[in-house]
């Protein structure tokens, strides 16, 4: 009896459970964009949506407007508001089916999504002039989601992430590109304007591209299928070689705590002196076991209080990375290039320590030389002296030990570059958010292969656009910046081509470009000047998406005519064209002082930038000058003139500019072959 009695009481406590659990899965629920502070698109079908319990009702009510729907067998409902007619509230957002939500503080106005790499990722407490701007950000009218970083194989249902108002408080982690853009929407219409910040740093356009789009190019599909088998194979290697660590005995002891390596204050007298990158055997140092090496980091007055990346090359194996002492990041084995970000909160002027910890179980450890990066994002090159200490080494491995020792399957990229990862992460889960358009600074990642981004730019554009099924939507992106030295002679440039493929991109409607080639750095690709990316940005979507009067493009080359040696080219949007005053000196980057000389590549002319060749297509530089709208461009070694090109590097000297301040357009007159023709991702 009393066993029956206990199992009739297990009996009811599981059942009871069971019942709760399946209330608690049957509560209407709603992704993280539709929370607290939100700002929803002002048109005519907004789609709300959620989960719920199959078959449950839900309905949704914001001021006046109201829908409802029933969630489908899987538990997914959607329900579509007409708000064409709202006024910008704010609202309350409620939600009802088996139990209630309500969101507060929702806004109608208008919506974009900001989306790219680095220079979107860009925080606006690290831009030029953020004190004064953080100061004086007050605006309950702009508001921003920092969609959480996430690379996914397969489509994500939701993404993580939070409505931040605009306020001195929290206005310093706004992406600054979209801060810049969407204070100036916000101001010229007096609407509410919300950012949906979906970007990351050092990524390409094929990982922000729908994988199966890149069926539809054969090189692009190639590419695509190698780095994902490369990747899958790269995470099973990860798996391999941790089995067999713990198999014969070669897995991680540590012998101390970190401060004692990674510490400001510890005593290097005994530590031994050597030169990275380079592997510890090569270097007297143990080639098996856990190694330490250390070096001080000069940080200037102007660069303190910002991010600074390290690009740490390829490291072998295991590692983790500090910063005076604080760990800021930690890989395994499944990546080579190493990226990692220091906070700007941590960032402070005068001598930093970076320390890195190297564990490797099998042999060959060390900081691989070669062609990788290995230096930080100040321009500081951390090539050459460091310190280092053994931390323990492992004793020789077994014959057997090593014929098992699993072979490396090497993918060249990480997560956050494999084909499809971050669409499936960071914008499938956007899918439908009701938008205006898009934003987007990426290009960086695909500066080699401009010839390829012909094809896998404007695909990405368009298959967006079908999977957003808003038709098309705006579009706007910005052109690669300036980057690395002044050219000494005229000729071809990866750069320039990858700027040739963004500028091509404007066959496609609706799409626009803001010109970057004048606020770039020398030293810097991170340059600090993001109001007037922002502020570029505005124009286009002023003029072109809200029918305002305002000058958005520079002169855009139009045609050439030849009479004897010169070249005549005419342009677009070429009213007040002039040749803008050059400084006698610049900084390669703006967060240090220290300035050079300008050197000038035209003898005599108003004009820089420009090159001309004959058929021989031997380039040279050119003297030109401003006649009206056109420009007149010549040299006395090219007699007969065939092409001419300007702003054709990856940082070229040139001051081509319209009467509203905008930059000219790089442009070649050409179609001679391309550098970066066979080069694939």
């Amino acid at each position: 009896m009393k066993i029956y009695t206990y199992c009739r009481f297990v009996g009811f406590t599981l059942a009871l459970l069971l019942l709760t659990a399946q209330g608690v899965m049957a509560e209407v629920s709603l992704p993280a964009l539709f929370s607290n502070h939100a700002v929803l698109q002002k048109t005519a079908q907004v789609p709300i949506w959620g989960k719920a319990a199959p078959g449950e009702n839900v309905s949704v009510t914001l001021g006046d407007a109201h829908g409802s729907a029933a969630a489908d067998a899987s538990g997914k409902w959607v329900v579509k508001l007409d708000l064409s007619a709202s006024g910008p509230g704010p609202f309350k957002l409620e939600v009802s089916g088996s139990n209630k939500l309500s969101v507060e503080d929702v806004l109608v106005g208008e919506v974009w999504v900001c989306s790219g790499q680095s220079n979107m990722e860009f925080n606006l407490q690290a831009a030029t002039g953020a004190e004064q701007e953080i100061a004086a950000s007050a605006n309950p009218q702009l508001r921003h989601f920092k969609v959480k970083t996430t690379a996914s194989e397969k489509p994500e249902e939701a993404v993580a992430g939070q409505w931040v108002v605009a306020a001195p408080a929290t206005s310093a982690q706004f992406t600054a590109v979209g801060y810049f853009f969407g204070k100036r929407i916000q101001k010229e219409l007096s609407t509410p304007v919300g950012l949906i910040n979906s970007s990351w740093g050092g990524t390409c356009v094929e990982a922000w591209t729908r994988a199966e789009a890149m069926d539809a190019d054969a090189d692009l599909k190639a590419g695509k299928d190698k780095a994902r088998k490369d990747y899958a194979d790269s995470l099973q290697y990860a798996t391999l070689y941790r089995e067999w660590m713990k198999k014969y005995d070669r897995e991680d002891r540590r012998q101390g705590a970190a401060d004692l390596f990674a510490g400001t204050e510890v005593n290097t007298a005994d530590w031994k002196t050597v030169t990275m990158p380079e592997l510890f055997g090569k270097v007297g140092l143990p080639d098996s076991g856990a190694v330490w090496i250390r070096r001080q980091i000069n940080v200037s007055p102007e660069t303190a209080g910002h991010n600074i990346d390290l690009f740490l090359a390829d490291i072998r194996d295991f590692n983790e990375v500090y910063w005076n002492g604080r760990k800021i990041g930690e890989s395994d084995t499944s990546a080579t290039e190493r990226r990692y970000s220091v906070r700007f909160n941590y960032v402070t002027a005068g001598e930093a320590t970076l320390a890195i910890r190297i564990f490797h179980p099998a042999g060959g450890a060390g900081i691989a030389p070669g062609p990788i990066r290995f230096k930080a994002s100040t321009g500081q090159v951390l090539a050459g002296e460091w310190k280092a200490k053994a931390e323990y080494e492992l004793p020789a491995l077994s014959a057997e030990a090593l014929k098992e020792f699993p072979v490396r399957a090497t993918s060249k990229w990480g997560a956050q570059n494999v084909a499809g990862y971050l669409y499936n992460g960071m914008i499938a889960p956007l899918i439908p958010y009701a938008m205006r358009g898009v934003v987007w600074y990426q290009c960086e990642a695909n500066w080699d292969r401009g010839y390829q981004y012909r094809t896998a730019f404007p695909l990405m554009i368009r298959d967006w656009r079908a999977q957003w099924a808003l038709g098309d939507f705006p579009f706007y992106f910005c052109q690669e910046a300036n980057i690395g030295p002044h050219p000494s002679k005229p000729g071809d440039d990866l750069h320039a081509e990858l700027r040739e493929a963004q500028t091509r991109t404007l066959e496609l409607p609706k799409t626009g470009q803001a010109i970057l080639i004048d606020i770039g750095e020398e030293g810097n690709i991170h340059p600090g000047n993001k109001q007037d990316v922002g502020d570029r940005l505005a124009r286009i979507a002023l003029a072109q998406t809200y029918g305002k009067t305002v000058e958005f493009s520079g002169p855009v080359y139009d045609s050439m005519s030849v009479n004897d040696n010169k070249a005549t080219l005419h342009f677009q949007h070429a009213a007040g064209l002039n040749a803008r005053p050059l400084p006698s000196t610049y900084q390669p980057v703006s967060k240090e002082s220290r300035t050079v000389p300008l050197v000038r590549n035209s003898s005599g002319g108003e004009l820089e930038g420009f090159s001309i060749c004959g058929e021989d297509h031997k380039w040279q530089w050119a003297t030109a000058k401003v006649e009206g709208e056109t420009v007149m461009v010549w040299s006395d070694q090219v007699a007969k003139p065939v092409a001419v090109r300007y702003a054709w590097s990856n940082n070229p000297v040139c001051n081509l500019y319209n009467g509203a301040g905008l930059p000219a357009v790089p442009f070649r007159t050409d179609d001679f072959s391309m550098t970066s023709r066979n080069k694939r991702y």
